[in-house]
This record gives C-alpha cells, sequence and structure tokens, in this order.
C-alpha cells in the first residue's frame, strides 16, 4: 500500500518477470542484443538514481524482486507475465520455475501468468493443459515477435493461434496478455503490430485481451480498436517511465486512453526489472495533466487508484479491503456471450 497526503493507494503490478540473461544462459548473439536493448531502455529512461548496473540488470532473483516490490516498492499484489525467447536463452529468459516457486513463497501477493506458442502444434497444445493444472492459470502472457526455428513472429488470428486460445478458454484461462509494444533488439516491430488484437476480440468476446504497452508506438491505431471493444484492455508497462523524461507525451498517453478508454480498463505496471514499482507509483499520485493541454481532464484520485491497483485487482478478483475502494469501484470482468450460429 501507497499513502500521500491521507489518501490510501492499493497497489497491483500488474507486469513484472523473474529472468535470466547471464552469459552462460545466452544461446547466441541475439541473447545479448537483447537484453542490451533492455538496459538501454533502462538507462534512458530511469532516473540517475535508479539505475543498476548492467551485472544486476542480467540476474537479479526472487529474493531481490520480493524486496522491490514489496518492502520497497509499496505493491500489494504482482502479476508475472513472463517471455520464453527459446531461441536466444538456453533455459528461456523468464524463469518459470524459480517465478513459480517465489509465488509458492509468498501466497496472496504473487500470480504466476505463464506463456504458450501455437508454433508448438498439438504438443504445446498438450502441454497447455499440463501447465493450467499445475500452475492454476487464470492467464497467459503472449509474444507474438518470438522466434521459433526459421519463423520470426506470428499472429493471433492464426488459425493455430484459435486452436490454442479456444482451448485457453475450455481451461479457464481468460486473461491473455499480449506484448504490443516497442521492438527490442533483434525481434521485428511488424511482429508487435496491434491489428490481429482487433480479430480475436471479436471472436473471444468472453476472453479478456490486456495489450501491454498499450500498443505503444502504434498508441492511435491500439485506442481506435480498444474503444470499439469493451474486452481489450491498456497496460501502461513501458509507457510508465516516460513520467519522467517525457511527462507531456506520458501525459499524451494517459489523456488518449482515458478518452478513448475509460478509466476501469488501464493497467499500472513496472515492467520489473526494467524498472521498479517504487519510483513509478510515487511519481503517478504526484502527476497531473499539465494545464495548458486542455483537451485532457485532469485526473482525479479515484481514476489513480483504479489505475494503480483496483482495475487489474477486479480483472483476476485479487481481494481489496474495504477502505481502499472508491464510490464506484471497477466492477469483475464479466464474459460477453458467445454468438452461437
Amino acid at each position: 500500500m501507497y499513502s500521500k497526503d491521507g489518501v490510501d493507494y492499493f497497489i497491483v503490478d500488474a507486469h513484472v518477470a523473474l529472468w535470466d540473461a547471464r552469459p552462460e544462459n545466452q544461446r547466441n548473439v541475439h541473447g545479448k542484443q537483447f537484453i542490451d536493448c533492455f538496459y538501454d531502455y533502462h538507462r534512458n529512461l530511469s532516473p540517475a538514481g535508479e539505475l543498476w548496473s548492467y551485472e544486476e540488470y542480467l540476474y537479479q532473483g526472487g529474493e531481490r524482486l520480493v524486496k522491490d516490490l514489496f518492502e520497497d516498492g509499496y505493491v500489494d499484489h504482482a502479476i508475472f507475465q513472463p517471455a520464453r525467447l527459446g531461441e536466444f536463452y538456453h533455459r528461456g529468459f523468464g524463469q518459470t520455475e524459480e517465478a513459480w516457486a517465489v509465488t509458492q513463497a509468498h501466497p496472496g501477493r504473487l500470480t504466476y501468468n505463464h506463456w504458450f506458442d501455437p508454433r508448438d502444434g498439438e504438443r504445446g497444445l498438450e502441454q497447455l493443459e499440463r501447465d493450467a493444472e499445475r500452475f492454476g492459470l487464470r492467464g497467459v502472457k503472449l509474444y507474438t515477435a518470438d522466434w521459433h526455428g526459421d519463423s520470426r513472429g506470428w499472429r493471433l488470428d492464426d488459425p493455430w493461434s484459435y486452436r490454442y486460445l479456444e482451448r485457453a478458454r475450455a481451461l479457464g484461462i481468460t486473461n491473455i496478455h499480449v506484448h504490443k509494444g516497442p521492438t527490442i533488439r533483434p525481434l521485428d516491430r511488424d511482429a508487435f503490430d496491434v491489428a490481429d488484437v482487433d480479430h480475436v476480440a471479436t471472436d473471444f468476446p468472453d476472453m479478456n485481451f490486456v495489450v501491454e504497452h498499450c500498443g505503444l508506438p502504434r498508441l492511435e491505431d491500439f485506442c481506435w480498436i480498444a474503444t470499439q471493444e469493451p474486452n481489450v484492455y491498456a497496460g501502461l508497462a513501458v509507457a510508465m517511465p516516460f513520467i519522467h523524461t517525457r511527462p507531456r507525451y506520458f501525459a499524451q498517453i494517459v489523456g488518449e486512453l482515458l478518452y478513448w478508454l475509460d478509466e476501469n480498463r488501464i493497467f499500472f505496471s513496472s515492467d520489473y526489472a526494467l524498472w521498479t514499482p517504487k519510483w513509478l507509483v510515487e511519481a503517478f499520485v504526484d502527476f497531473q495533466i499539465p494545464e495548458d493541454m486542455s483537451e485532457y481532464a485532469p485526473l482525479t484520485t479515484d481514476q489513480k487508484k483504479k489505475v494503480l491497483g483496483l482495475n487489474a485487482a477486479a480483472l483476476y478478483d485479487i481481494p481489496v479491503p474495504e477502505h481502499l475502494q472508491v464510490a464506484n469501484p471497477p466492477a469483475a470482468a464479466e464474459p460477453q456471450a458467445v454468438a452461437v450460429a
């Protein structure tokens, strides 16, 4: 919980990860290119006092994550959103076993989402069933620009993707988090295009599609989709640190999201360990849209409370103490009926 000026905020960090990019886990030069690009984002968008050394950045471990999120970072609940990147790292980038162990060690504080890749075919469908049972999955994180053999990306509206989404829905996995944001070397930018979100949101109205990084740099495309699809949500991972380096740009992002979507479909995310939540939470509570950007309404305290935690808590049925709620809390997502031909 974070408190400022007599106001208490329930914090859900909706996008965190434990990764291992140390040289011994890198399969090839692409593994180094990927983490170097991550570090460039961290170095260029962080306050001087929040910079990590490159060596720290390669691997954090669960103990540090717990300290950075829960002891220092005000976070009440966090959601793991791992990326496989098996072509770049021997054990993958997101560390499944360690993240799951930390989740089990801190019941009620962490939710573990896993991943799937439709290019794994029938074998992957069987693995999805095992993963759903083992982890009690409510959500998955999809990385459409991930490499897989000779393939350098896939689309949500591919036929095999539909088979996986159908299986996920049958298994009770209804929260689909999709990386649709800035590219990361050596991945291809166009493989993160948001257009396919429009297809699946329409065809799977009983599932929720959280577009991580809110489509940046395709914010306008994302907003035109999300305003028509009530089951599409915006994750602020990667957008958040612009509150420090480009506050007017951040004001534009938040202002556009509030205009096109609504205050109930926007999630705070630190994207740990790209950044730590402490300074981002503090900055967002203090942030206000500049007065001269008059096309956007001022941010209210209740809007900030929803973005910082109440919206994600509603989607994942995370209990929130009554005194941390708002007068008009976000409702838990109610699946829409599936049309029958």
